[in-house]
């Protein structure tokens, strides 16, 4: 199956970044172990260290955001993409280096998106350590910037958004109208060693995991009667949480019902009413005709956009999957585009 690459208009809405301090502060935080992470180090001491090709190409690609990229968009019959800080971008650091690292990658990729509007549009990073200063760095890079949304990598060293004091980020995403990208990372020390006794702590598995769990410690904490309008984007067509919305449902009505958990308060509505409302999911690394059919009749093709996930996953090959879908070209056109442009107010 070949790729005709005039036929759509197609935005890529999970590709990452990393400029090369990133990658240097990285490095030195692996071999100095300044960061206790085990998951941190397993996965980006793959990438970093690693002599593979595969490897070498892929921290290449994640630092160009110029002739490079735009080439392999080109190849790939990639319009544009949304671009965001790669994982766990600068949430592995302290609340005053992260702070501060957020705002000056913000401009960096501001700058370097502003050279080519038309194929490039940024998502912002925050700090989530200090939740006041990510609300106001969230405001800054979309009204001062024009950044199309946030970009979160799940837990922040082992905490997570449904505790209320990140709440101010949430209140400030859903004023300035955008959304946040909860992207995923390694699980946190607290849960990871399973996975990494068998390698399942990535892409593989592990990524799914957390950050599926993360989705429903959201939905169960209150968030989104708290922010109605608070929009969130997960990406691997929703990290398998569509596949399970009938028993969340059941066993949400049956844990509330017996205030079995203290911590379990009734919610306005199921917990796959908030999937469908509240969450859009995209494709990325997920290119499976099954799999992006099933997702968008769960939770309605307007719920569902294209992602490559780039360079991590970058097989042109797998554009031809989403072309020879079973759905008419002005649905291929909504999901490769249109949806992304409504929800991050992209081409205005």
């Amino acid at each position: 199956m070949s790729i005709d690459k005039q036929r759509f208009r197609r935005i890529a809405t999970e590709e990452a970044w990393a400029p090369p301090d990133l990658v240097r502060r990285f490095r030195d935080a692996i071999r100095d172990g300044s960061v206790d992470d085990p998951g941190f180090r397993s996965l980006m001491g793959y990438f970093l260290f690693g002599e593979s090709p595969r490897t070498k190409a892929i921290v290449e690609r994640l630092q160009d955001l110029g002739e490079r990229r735009i080439a392999d968009m080109d190849s790939s019959g990639i319009a544009q993409q949304v671009v965001a800080l790669t994982a766990p971008g600068v949430q592995i650091f302290d609340a005053a280096t992260a702070a501060a690292l957020s705002v000056e990658y913000n401009d960096r990729l501001a700058e370097a998106c502003a050279r080519y509007p038309d194929r490039l549009s940024p998502l912002a990073a925050v700090a989530p350590q200090d939740p006041g200063h990510a609300a106001g760095e969230l405001e800054r890079a979309v009204t001062r910037l024009g950044m199309k949304g946030a970009i979160i990598n799940s837990h922040t060293r082992g905490e997570y958004l449904d505790d209320e004091r990140f709440w101010p980020i949430f209140e400030a995403a859903e004023a300035l109208d955008v959304p946040v990208y909860l992207h995923p990372q390694t699980p946190p020390r607290s849960m990871i060693e399973p996975f990494l006794a068998r390698g399942l702590d990535g892409a593989i598995y592990g990524f799914g995991v957390e950050t599926g769990l993360h989705m429903l410690r959201l939905i169960v904490s209150g968030v989104f009667d708290r922010f109605p309008k608070l929009k969130v984007i997960v990406g691997h067509l929703g990290e398998g949480i569509p596949f399970w919305l009938f028993r969340i449902d059941f066993f949400h009505r049956s844990i509330v019902a017996t205030r079995r958990y203290a911590s379990v308060k009734p919610l306005e509505r199921r917990p796959s009413d908030y999937l469908r409302e509240n969450f859009y999911v995209t494709t990325s690394g997920m290119a499976w005709e099954p799999a992006i059919l099933f997702v968008r009749s769960v939770l309605g093709a307007d719920r569902v956009m294209y992602a490559m996930d780039y360079p991590y996953q970058f097989v042109p090959e797998e554009v031809a999957v989403t072309d020879g879908l079973p759905i008419s070209d002005e649905e291929k056109q909504a999901l490769y585009a249109t949806i992304a442009e409504r929800v991050f107010k992209l081409g205005g």
